[in-house]
């Protein structure tokens, strides 16, 4: 009767974690879709990104009114003090993960990207251990080592090195690690509340945009301000079309970040990680946009 309560505690595990992958599929190859016509359209990756944060957190402030409304509960609202010491470290880390992966993208093909993103999923093993949400068991690290190295040795032909592009993946995956695994550690852990997914986001993207502000007004700031597909628009029409874009893709992305953060806080990161280089196509570009939000 042990042995039988173990293998289904072990089925439901595995089927809900299988579930959660497919529902973090469905939004990420729809915000694949999304970007690989967007960005035919519209080259500004990084403002796109802050427009999708801040659409994050005004969806979510209203899923937690909406909520806290509907069960009479109030909404977890953790104090200034509180907020910097333990939620500013992963926003801050999400915010350079996702900035220096776009940045990379003026310097390095799709290939070069692909083959050294996939060293994030030994970095985040590496923080998991540091950290002790995982045990370095050498099963784990094999299968993690063999993902990665099937992943480099699958683009490795096709690249064109560039050292600064490189360099900025490189820096990503790093900090990617980091992003990660305090993500877990901050969705896992009760004594901050935020084990909802949607509380974790509200709380995540104000800082998020602080920390990537700056390098959208290095790298995109002075160029969109001449764009005449946005600011200096000749038809209405055309602004509108763009806000329509943008905020479709803020929609998607609102739905990403939740089935990101829901299957990270029931599994663990890296099972985010392993599931994100299983769906990557380095052929297309298409999926890029997907990839940099992991």
């Amino acid at each position: 009767m042990g042995c039988f309560g173990l293998c289904l505690a072990f089925v439901r595990k595995a089927l809900l974690t299988v579930l959660l992958v497919l529902f973090y599929y469905c939004f990420s190859i729809g915000i694949t879709f999304y970007n690989k016509w967007v960005m035919k359209r519209f080259h500004y990756p990084i403002f796109m990104t802050l427009v999708h944060l801040v659409m994050i957190f005004v969806f979510s402030g209203i899923s937690r009114t909406l909520a806290s409304w509907y069960t009479g509960k109030p909404y977890v609202c953790l104090s200034w003090e509180l907020y910097l010491k333990r939620v500013a470290a992963t926003a801050l880390a999400s915010a350079l993960d996702i900035g220096l992966s776009n940045w990379s993208f003026m310097f390095i093909t799709v290939s070069l990207y692909t083959m050294t993103k996939s060293t994030a999923v030994l970095f985040i093993l590496f923080f998991a251990v540091i950290f002790k949400l995982e045990k370095l068991r050498s099963w784990l690290l094999v299968v993690v080592l063999l993902i990665a190295g099937g992943l480099f040795m699958f683009t490795y032909k096709s690249t064109q090195f560039n050292l600064k592009g490189f360099i900025l993946v490189l820096i990503a995956s790093f900090i990617g690690g980091i992003r990660w695994t305090l993500t877990q550690m901050l969705t896992q852990k009760a004594d901050l509340g935020l084990q909802n997914p949607i509380d974790t986001m509200y709380h995540l993207q104000p800082l998020m945009f602080i920390g990537l502000f700056p390098l959208f007004m290095f790298s995109e700031g002075l160029s969109l301000s001449a764009s005449e597909k946005l600011f200096r628009y000749h038809e209405t029409s055309t602004l509108l079309h763009m806000v329509f874009i943008l905020a479709g893709g803020g929609l998607i992305a609102f739905g990403l970040c939740f089935s990101e953060f829901l299957l990270v806080s029931k599994t663990s990161s890296l099972t985010l990680s392993i599931a994100g280089i299983f769906k990557i196509h380095p052929k297309t570009k298409g999926w890029i946009n997907s990839m940099i939000w992991l």
